[in-house]
Order: C-alpha cells, then structure tokens, then sequence
C-alpha cells in the first residue's frame, strides 16, 4: 500500500489509529507529544462574537469571518446527484445498480469536500487572529439549539463549531491566552456602562441602543466588545493597548 504523509511526525508515537472514510480512503492519525510553539508579543486583545449573518464578528474589523456559504454553493450539484440516487433507488433487499452507486460516490465526494472547504477556511482565519493577538476572549456558544430553528441550515453552514474548535486548537498550539465567555445576555448588555435592556432584541434589529448610556453601535460588535468586559479585560486593549494587569500566559 503506498502511504502518503501530510506532514513529518514531530516525535515517536504512542498510538495509532488506522480509519476508512465513506469513500473508502485509509488514514492513519498518529499520537504525538508536541511543544506549544509561542508567538511573539502583539501586546493586543480580541472579542469575538459568533453569529449566523457573519461567522465570527470581532472588536477588530481586520479579523471579521464572513459567511464563506460554501455548502449553498454546492446545494445545486448535491442536489442533483441526490436525484439521480432517488431515480436508481431499487426496493429494500435488492443489490443497488451502479448508477446508484456511482451518484452516492460522486455526493459523498461533494459532502466531504465542502467539509474541507470549511476547515480550511476556519483554520486559515484562526492562524490570523492567534498572530495579531495576545489574550482571545470567546463567546462559549453551542450552536446545537439553532438546528431547531428556522435558521438551522444557514448554521449549519457558517460551521461555528468547527471554527471555534479550530480557534481554540491553534490558540493553545501557540500559547495563546483564550477565555471562553459565558454567552448568555451578551446582546442585552452594553459594552460601554454595562447596563441591560429590558427584553431580548429580535434578530432582525441589527443595531444596539443603550438605554442607559445611549451610545448606538453595531449589534455583534457591541456583543464582540461584551466578551472582552466579562473576560476581565479593557475593551480599549482592542485597539492595541494592553489592558493594565493583563500579562501574556507565558510572563504571568
């Protein structure tokens, strides 16, 4: 069998797990010790905000993920390769034609390349935000209460969970400080005196208003800017400032 590797093992392994995927492909994963490989110091802070219309909305419009919608793109072709399998279909107990066959290949070969698709895009934003920035305040968000919602296959394209998983892995691969924030109320709250409205906004009011202090700003970044207040840091270290008392991982 002739082995293709993604990458040279770093150390010896411990274990290894040998796997086949729908399409019949062999990996072997691979348990290796690795060294957290640190950055150097941007003395920057992030908030981020995870949402449907944008992936992942930030304090920093550098670093905003908008909706890559790459399983919409491939909605049509996976379409109608589900078509050609419902056409070839035969009854429960008899031997699928090729035809049948072949179009559940050439689905299963589009499902796992949008799958790709988001991995990679998630990865690739991920590397950015962990460079720029030294502490990574994050909306702990589970998106598996949107999968009831109308808004269910939109979130399932945005791939929130995948990215946020992303984010955390390369964040803690560099040393990186990430604090996971606690996401309820986060668009209630304003970000400038703290004070809560009075009922939830609707979805499709996009713009924040404090009725306290009156300051007007965008939903998600007022929501981006939450993350930093209840991680303990100064929503002015967003701007490159460290906040006062905050210290890389590696320092404190």
């Amino acid at each position: 069998m002739t082995v293709v590797w993604s990458r040279d093992l770093p150390a010896a392994p411990s274990s290894v797990r040998v796997y086949r995927d729908t399409l019949g492909h062999w990996y072997a994963a691979f348990v290796v010790p690795v060294e957290v490989q640190p950055l150097p110091v941007t003395g920057a802070v992030i908030g981020i905000d995870w949402g449907v219309k944008e992936t992942a909305t930030t304090t920093s419009d550098a670093h905003d993920l908008p909706h890559a919608e790459h399983g919409k793109k491939a909605a049509e072709q996976l379409a109608r390769y589900q078509r050609m399998m419902s056409r070839r279909e035969r009854p429960k107990g008899r031997a699928q034609s090729r035809g049948y066959r072949k179009a559940q290949q050439q689905a299963a070969k589009l499902h796992r390349k949008v799958a790709r698709q988001r991995q990679d895009t998630a990865r690739k934003w991920a590397k950015g935000v962990v460079r720029d920035h030294d502490i990574i305040a994050v909306e702990d968000f589970r998106p598996k209460f949107l999968a009831r919602t109308t808004m269910a296959r939109k979130a399932a394209d945005a791939a929130i969970g995948a990215t946020k998983r992303a984010l955390i892995e390369v964040a803690r691969k560099h040393g990186r400080d990430v604090r996971l924030v606690h996401p309820a109320h986060t668009t209630m709250d304003c970000a400038s005196c703290g004070a809560r409205t009075k009922h939830a906004l609707p979805l499709s009011e996009r713009t924040y208003t404090c009725i306290t202090c009156g300051v007007v700003s965008p939903r998600d970044k007022n929501s981006a800017r939450v993350m930093l207040v209840r991680a303990g840091l100064n929503p002015a270290g967003a701007d490159g400032v460290r906040p006062s008392g905050a210290l890389p991982r590696a320092a404190a």
